[in-house]
């Protein structure tokens, strides 16, 4: 089946006329006109109904148009990927994820992916906002629960232990909760929107009430924390560094313990094949399978 003949009719339902098909694919009307014909001619069915001043889809180029667009873009993919297959990992990337997880795990790699790719740009977009990444053009956003957009492929990116710390100050003036009963009775600092914490109890994940004293982005929750404001549950890895210098400790509970979360990673699925994609999502995953085998 040609595909410059299907192109013709994706574009004419999409203009509604073969002038304005014809504008888009940057090709006369005339031979707009004569690939639209050919395409009927070989599917055997009429596909428009024409007047002088309109056109509209038969029923018959109704059904056919999910495929026929199905088949354009599969074309355009395939090229796209040939084109970055020759040029190698170019262009520019454009990456959604929160501010934290951009700031700790993301920008610490710029450098690096940058050096090795020199006709690499990476656009990083941080926002503890969840933004429609296929109509602010994005190729990839990382995600702390699982999408649920149809329109686009999520697949896992990592898992991410939980940990409960406090600083130093805050334990030499108010102790250590010993069990999660406890966490009713200290100053708990928690993700906006999060009133109760999710614990491994008697291996089983339960939602224990807290304290919550106060509620915020996870980088004001750390800050607030190292500062000797509360008690709080981040990922391991907003918190790796302060527990290796001691601005943080790691609190264990009685009978209970953070669990694990998975990281998401979600993108349209025409940008899979693009090798600055791939290329991206493999770092992401060997950062993560570090982190996660580090963790204690």
């Amino acid at each position: 089946m040609d595909t410059e003949a299907v192109a013709v009719l994706v574009d004419a339902a999409l203009a509604g006329s073969l002038a304005g098909a014809a504008r888009r694919l940057r090709i006369s009307p005339m031979v707009a006109t004569r690939r639209l014909a050919a395409l009927e001619q070989d599917l055997g069915v009429r596909l428009f109904h024409r007047t002088t001043r309109s056109m509209s889809l038969t029923p018959e180029g109704e059904a056919f148009l999910p495929y026929a667009q199905a088949l354009v873009e599969g074309e355009l993919a395939a090229r796209a990927n040939l084109r970055a297959a020759k040029e190698g990992v170019s262009g520019t990337l454009r990456v959604n994820t929160s501010t934290a997880f951009g700031r700790k795990l993301i920008a610490p790699i710029v450098p690096r992916l940058l050096k090795t790719h020199p006709s690499l740009r990476i656009d990083l977009e941080l926002t503890d906002d969840v933004v429609d990444i296929t109509g602010t053009g994005m190729d990839l956003a990382i995600r702390f629960t699982e999408p649920r957009e149809n329109s686009l492929v999520a697949r896992p990116l990592g898992i991410s232990p939980r940990v409960l710390v406090a600083a130093p100050s805050y334990i030499e003036e108010f102790g250590r909760p010993s069990t999660a009963a406890d966490l009713k009775h200290h100053a708990c600092l928690s993700l906006s929107g999060m009133n109760r914490w999710p614990l491994l109890i008697d291996g089983r994940e339960r939602q224990v009430a807290i304290n919550v004293r106060l509620a915020a982005t996870a980088d004001a929750v750390h800050d607030a924390c190292v500062h000797g404001a509360g008690v709080t549950l981040l990922s391991h890895w907003n918190v790796r560094e302060n527990l290796l210098d001691g601005t943080l400790v790691r609190l264990e509970l009685d009978g209970a313990s953070p669990g694990d979360y998975t990281i998401w990673i979600v993108y349209p699925s025409a940008k899979l094949v693009l090798p600055k994609v791939r290329m991206f999502i493999a770092e992401l995953e060997s950062i993560l399978a570090a982190e996660y085998a580090g963790r204690r």
